[in-house]
């Protein structure tokens, strides 16, 4: 299996942020996965065992939105130093309503106060145009290859769409052997 890149598309960063919560069952701690698109390219991704222990879902999710604004940033200023343009702000795809509201919500509560840090990250950056927080479905969610167990046929969607494929097959310009 390769990746596919393609030669032209939009030059913007699009990116994809997932975590489980509690999946490991020795420690609690959950996993943080995002993938990065420059148009429909795959160019960055990520999956790990977050480094402490989540006491919500929203808190698993958002520590892993702040990790994957991280990236963003850190490829904008690449992008930037390569004097390479690009749309902004970057898109950035959470599954979790609770996520996106706290980052739309400038009053931090008691519930919220252990992760402020992460919230102040992706609110920044929110704030400062440079990337754009979108809900979408848990089903198309494509950090979910990097979170979580999927069943074949979801897996091996997923890994179309990240533009994985069989370098050895006819249609990617390779021979059969």
């Amino acid at each position: 299996m390769g990746l596919f890149f393609a030669a032209h598309g939009t030059p913007q960063l699009c990116a994809f942020s997932d975590s489980d919560w509690a999946r490991c069952r020795d420690t609690r701690r959950s996993i943080t996965g995002f993938s990065v698109y420059f148009g429909s390219s795959l160019i960055s991704w990520h999956s790990k065992k977050q480094s402490t222990v989540s006491r919500s879902s929203s808190e698993a999710e958002y520590r892993a939105l702040a990790s994957t604004a991280c990236e963003l940033q850190w490829l904008m200023f690449l992008l930037q130093d390569f004097r390479v343009s690009f749309i902004q702000p970057a898109t950035l795809y959470c599954d979790n309503h609770s996520t996106i509201q706290i980052a739309s919500n400038p009053v931090f509560h008691e519930r919220t106060k252990h992760i402020e840090i992460d919230c102040h990250i992706v609110r920044q950056k929110v704030n400062d145009g440079l990337i754009k927080l979108l809900l979408i479905s848990s089903s198309m969610q494509l950090a979910d290859i990097f979170t979580k167990a999927l069943s074949l046929a979801i897996f091996q969607g997923f890994c179309f769409k990240l533009g994985m494929m069989n370098i050895h097959s006819k249609l990617a310009g390779g021979s059969q052997q």
